[in-house]
């Protein structure tokens, strides 16, 4: 990590919790919108000052708004993980948390999930299964029924609306196309394919009509899952709510894309089978590869963002890069 790219509060905050816990224990990671502090038993998670047009953390009142979002909408899953509201101070040239001096950043305090159970280890280590999916299931059935359904929420499933989304996405990559991990045959076949399914306006009003549109999770995958002694499902999108008011086909078919991209198709497969099963949600899978190839282009659009951040170092930027090619890849295999 080039730690003269970090913000100054950053690097202070990790030495100083680097000498309270097991160095060891200390790690910061980073994604193209958070810088994450991982020490001990805890995590500290802020945002940084970045807009992307679809996502504002600009201000320091934009950040704090959002971590207060954050705190508040992932506690319908998992009020377990999500501790606290955290302020960063400023006195001289020393920053704490919670201090008494100036506040110069606003964070989110959580309960550290172990390692070994994240979802991704598991897939790594070939231990994930059938019965993890079925947990996963038990616990999304539910929360979907009961998450919030208004005719403000509907519209954001009506063909146009998820349009926005969906070109959206195209209109942000047109700088990297043949860059390594895009290329303009992908985006062509990917682009079109995806442009004609949205015209197909009936297959999204009956989906409103069946009361699929939910105030959802926005960002269901492996990264955001742990099943340690049950199942915790954490960092929901709280930066943009049109991306979290979305169809329940385009949440569950984000997770079932993740277990595509690792090369577990038949717990996919199982996944959506159960799922579709245990919601009574017959019109589901009309609508999945269009969504799996939507969530497939947005992950490999975020590598591309994370790559381009001049924070990350090089290694980070090769993975990021490789991970896109492969997303990209993916995204375009659901339009056969």
């Amino acid at each position: 990590m080039a730690n003269d790219n970090l913000p100054e509060f950053i690097s202070s905050l990790l030495q100083a919790q680097k000498e309270t816990c097991p160095e060891d224990s200390v790690q910061l990671v980073q994604t193209h919108i958070s810088l994450v502090l991982l020490a001990g038993d805890l995590v500290y998670k802020f945002k940084k000052p970045v807009n992307f047009g679809f996502l504002d953390f600009s201000t320091l009142e934009k950040r704090q708004h959002c971590c207060e979002q954050e705190l508040l909408l992932n506690r319908r899953l998992c009020p377990e993980i999500y501790l606290d509201f955290v302020t960063v101070t400023q006195e001289g040239a020393n920053y704490t948390l919670e201090g008494n001096g100036k506040i110069v950043e606003y964070g989110v305090k959580m309960t550290r999930m172990p390692e070994e159970k994240m979802m991704g280890n598991l897939i790594r280590t070939g231990q994930l299964d059938r019965v993890h999916i079925d947990t996963i299931v038990d616990k999304l059935t539910p929360f979907y029924q009961q998450a919030d359904r208004t005719s403000e929420i509907d519209e954001y499933g009506t063909a146009e609306s998820v349009a926005v989304n969906v070109l959206e996405n195209f209109e942000q990559t047109l700088g990297f196309i043949n860059n390594g991990a895009l290329s303009q045959e992908q985006f062509d076949n990917i682009s079109s394919w995806s442009k004609a399914f949205l015209t197909q306006e009936e297959l999204f009003n009956q989906r409103i009509k069946n009361g699929s549109i939910r105030d959802c999770h926005g960002d269901l995958y492996s990264a955001n899952i742990c099943l340690a002694d049950k199942v915790y499902i954490y960092d929901c999108i709280e930066f943009n709510r049109r991306f979290r008011y979305c169809d329940v086909a385009s949440d569950i078919g984000f997770l079932a894309m993740d277990l595509d991209f690792h090369g577990l198709q038949d717990l996919s497969d199982y996944c959506i089978d159960q799922f579709c099963q245990h919601a009574g949600d017959a019109t589901l899978k009309e609508m999945l590869n269009f969504y799996k190839c939507y969530r497939a282009y947005v992950r490999g659009k975020i590598g591309l963002f994370t790559a381009a951040d001049p924070a990350v170092d090089e290694a980070v930027k090769k993975s990021c890069l490789e991970a896109a090619g492969k997303y990209f890849a993916l995204a375009e295999s659901y339009t056969k």
